[in-house]
């Protein structure tokens, strides 16, 4: 191994991190109707627990309301009590085969909560990437110790180490930004 192996790692690993962020991120309830917020509800289907999006269509409506049109006739009410019962307080109205999400409005104070998960989320992603910036250091040390690479050379990678953290840290903020921003619009 040499220290650009170890760099190329170290970036996709913090890239990793970055996309694992942008998922927890989707995840949080907006106000506006997104098909992508019914991505981690999960449905019995047969005896073993699916994704919802294996089981029915899921569309925008509107602003505020999602559909979800089960591909089975008999999923409609077993879909209904998934999103029901799922975390994110949502309360499905089911018309024959379709089923309609109303989104309810955010209140002054749900949104100061959810930036605050939003900030948690970004917290976890920066000590993800810091961790990962330890680990690279420690194997070029080991490298060094190893005496498969000089010490400058060490020291030099070691601060494009250090660039790949502020570059993904600045990232992780961007995003916890724009997110705050969609929350806080009303």
């Amino acid at each position: 191994m040499s220290a650009s192996d170890v760099k190329k790692n170290a970036e996709t690993k913090m890239g990793k991190s970055i996309e694992t962020l942008k998922a927890s991120l989707a995840k949080i309830r907006t106000g506006r109707a997104h098909a992508g917020i019914l991505d981690h509800v999960q449905v019995e289907y047969y005896g073993s627990m699916v994704p919802l999006s294996q089981v029915a269509n899921v569309s925008v409506l509107d602003a505020r309301t999602l559909s979800v049109q089960p591909w089975e006739k008999k999923m409609a009410q077993v879909v209904e009590k998934a999103i029901r019962e799922s975390d994110l307080g949502l309360n499905p109205q089911s018309m024959g085969e379709l089923i309609r999400v109303p989104m309810p409005p955010l209140t002054e104070e749900r949104r100061r909560e959810l930036t605050k998960v939003v900030k948690g989320e970004g917290e976890d992603a920066k000590v993800a990437v810091r961790n990962l910036r330890r680990d690279a250091n420690e194997q070029l040390k080991r490298l060094v110790k190893d005496k498969e690479i000089s010490e400058d050379e060490e020291r030099r990678s070691q601060d494009d180490v250090q660039k790949l953290t502020d570059r993904f840290v600045a990232e992780i903020d961007k995003l916890v930004s724009q997110k705050e921003a969609e929350i806080m619009t009303v």
